[in-house]
């Protein structure tokens, strides 16, 4: 782990929809650098949490930029986001 992809994710953005998507459909959302791309937010986020990544989808807010995370079947959105700090 680099301290780069420290400074792509900033942190996991809980919200009620966010946890509702995390028990259904396997995903995270996480505030990112405004500046990253979705291939390097994705090898952040597989290097960081040691899983695979199956899509990224990214918005920009008022509080910046919001990367959803769906990880592959093999992997637990409820287990990365209990390393995340989510719960």
């Amino acid at each position: 782990m680099t301290q780069l992809q420290h400074r792509i994710i900033l942190h996991a953005y809980v919200t009620e929809k966010s946890m509702d998507e995390m028990e259904r459909q396997n995903k995270l959302e996480f505030v990112v650098d405004r500046r990253a791309d979705r291939a390097a937010i994705k090898r952040a986020i597989e290097e960081i949490y040691q899983c695979k990544v199956a899509k990224i989808n990214t918005k920009i807010v008022r509080l910046g930029k919001i990367a959803t995370v769906r990880f592959a079947k093999e992997f637990s959105a409820e287990d990365i986001g209990s390393r995340a700090g989510v719960f």
